[in-house]
């Protein structure tokens, strides 16, 4: 099927959604496409087609003048009428009067003159003013196609709100709300004795949850074990929880935040027992952690991207040092005897110990991977900047970069034609001072972690047939699966984008997906497309089990909303890391 579209030959069954978007940066701003072949609807009267029968000059004006203009000798040329109307139209030349007429035939050929002449000058008032009209015409631009599909209802949008990712969060919060209200209530003794092993138990799930390679590995199992054969439920359940995995990181964070709490709470209350520096590396502990965690708040971690990293990081390396000391006092610290006890036999034998020792061998771990790596930057617009590393990767693969080795990581999806490739790509949007930095002030080195971290794409190997949907510069996290598997469907929607992303990107697509197995849409060319009719032919022609956006989160929320009524399966991008 060659689905190639232009504006002189476009199918009416593929028509499309007003979800395109030029670029991230358009969609933020609001800009819409223009119609390269818009055409100014309108046409000047034609010196072949008569006048109305309004217009004096018209022979089917009225009898009189009919008469009156067929009276006239028509023989002597009168000068044509202008249709400037910023000129004055010359008078008709007089009208030769035959020497043999009578004196009634020439005061008649006068008033047919005098006639002739009214005629003229309203013609030519009539014309001035059609003309006048013509040129105040406004010409308006095509305006994008309307969105097909019934729109979303209150339901649908509070599922997609309440999705899995507040699911997970919802229920850790929940079990240990319980468990904390319980041993507060003297009802769970076990929580009371051991509360630092239910601190630094949600700490340490935290932690794993963002760690690259743990979620590697999780990723790896669940692709081997269910790839294609389970029902197709429990496929799409995966995919949801291994993509909503933060959930669990913010609910265990928050939840052992809570325990430490309540853990200084208890040293307080009871502090007559306590050491006083016991109780002050707790507090410690606290301030930090309570800081770590307000820092990643998404209305924070979103529009204020350097302060939630600095904030997060190193007041949670601050905390994850307090936590170190606030462990070993207190388990040095004899409450019956009121002495230091330094010898370390018990501490060994302490869960507490181990939750300490594995969330810091996961913080530290994927530091180890951080190179200063060679980087080519390929600049084809002042919107985009395309990144070049060497050694190809797996689909579905996310990596970090930064012009420093510890501060302002950003995250891009990786192009790769596969793992024996000998490159892999970023596609990187200006939208901030990072990205703009990259296009204004190419780099010849970045920072980044070789060990990558999977995004939802890397579960694209569970599905029999897929669709792989991406506006802009989405298309750096969607392009990776359609050229390594080719059960999957790309559709593109952008403005110009060979243009805007470069010579690179439209190679490694007319090479490596065929044009049965692509939609490139410019909205340069072609209005905004109907994406959700677009999608669902598409869905339907290539029966495919599940589809995969990537878009700006206007265009993010119109594509889930629209899949989610129409019964789609459908996971779209998140803004959680």
């Amino acid at each position: 099927m060659d689905v190639d579209f232009h504006p002189a030959a476009r199918s009416s069954a593929m028509a499309p959604p007003n979800v395109h978007f030029d670029s991230a940066n358009d969609i933020e701003k609001g800009n819409g496409p223009v119609d390269s072949y818009a055409r100014r609807d309108f046409a000047y009267p034609s010196p072949s087609t008569p006048f109305p029968s309004n217009d004096p000059l018209s022979p089917n004006f009225g009898a009189t003048a009919h008469n009156n203009i067929s009276a006239l000798n028509l023989n002597t040329p009168i000068p044509p009428l202008s249709l400037d109307s910023t000129k004055e139209t010359p008078a008709p030349e007089p009208l030769p009067t035959p020497d043999s007429a009578s004196s009634e035939d020439v005061k008649e050929k006068k008033v047919d003159e005098a006639q002739a002449v009214v005629l003229a000058t309203l013609a030519n008032e009539e014309i001035k003013k059609a003309t006048a009209e013509v040129k105040h015409v406004e010409v308006k631009q095509p305006t994008a196609t309307p969105q097909s599909g019934p729109q979303a209802t209150k339901w649908v949008k509070f599922l997609l709100f309440f999705n899995t990712y507040r699911k997970l969060f919802t229920l850790v919060v929940i079990l240990n709300g319980v468990g904390l209200l319980m041993a507060a209530l003297d009802k769970f003794p076990y929580a009371r004795k051991n509360n630092g092993a239910f601190i630094l138990g949600n700490l340490l799930m935290a932690v794993m949850m963002r760690n690259e390679l743990f979620l590697r590995g999780v990723f790896w199992v669940v692709n081997k074990a269910l790839a294609k054969w389970p029902p197709l439920i429990i496929r799409l359940g995966a995919t949801s929880v291994l993509q909503h995995l933060g959930g669990v990181h913010s609910g265990c964070a928050v939840s052992g935040l809570a325990w430490l709490i309540y853990r200084v709470v208890t040293l307080c209350m009871h502090a007559a027992i306590n050491h006083k520096a016991v109780i002050a590396t707790g507090i410690v502990t606290n301030v930090a952690i309570i800081i770590s965690v307000i820092s990643a708040f998404p209305w924070i971690r979103n529009t204020h991207h350097n302060i939630f990293e600095r904030h997060h990081r190193f007041i949670g390396w601050l905390g994850l040092l307090a936590t170190w000391v606030f462990v070993l006092l207190g388990n040095a610290y004899d409450i019956e005897r009121g002495v230091w006890d330094w010898s370390g036999h018990e501490l060994i034998q302490l869960q507490d110990f181990y939750f300490v020792l594995g969330m810091t061998i996961f913080i530290i771990l994927p530091w180890t991977f951080t190179r200063k790596v060679k980087v080519d930057v390929e600049i084809p617009s002042n919107k985009v900047a395309v990144l070049r590393f060497e050694r190809g990767m797996q689909q579905g693969l996310l990596g970090r970069i930064s012009r420093t080795s510890i501060m302002e990581y950003h995250a891009f999806g990786i192009i790769s034609e596969g793992k024996d490739a000998k490159y892999h790509y970023m596609v990187c949007g200006v939208q901030g001072d990072f990205t703009r930095g990259l296009v204004e002030n190419p780099p010849t080195h970045l920072w980044t972690r070789e060990l990558k971290f999977a995004g939802v794409s890397n579960t694209s190997t569970l599905y029999k047939r897929g669709i792989r949907i991406a506006t802009g510069t989405g298309i750096g996290a969607a392009l990776s699966t359609c050229l390594q598997n080719k059960n999957w469907f790309l559709i593109w929607i952008g403005s110009d984008n060979e243009k805007t992303f470069g010579k690179t990107i439209a190679n490694m697509i007319e090479n490596g997906i065929e044009p049965e197995r692509r939609i490139l849409w410019d909205t340069k060319k072609l209005k905004r497309p109907d994406t959700m009719k677009l999608l669902k032919d598409t869905y339907d022609m290539w029966g495919a089990e599940v589809v995969f956006i990537t878009s700006n989160l206007q265009g993010n929320t119109q594509m889930m909303e629209g899949c989610k009524m129409l019964g789609i399966p459908a996971f779209g991008t998140l803004w959680d890391f």
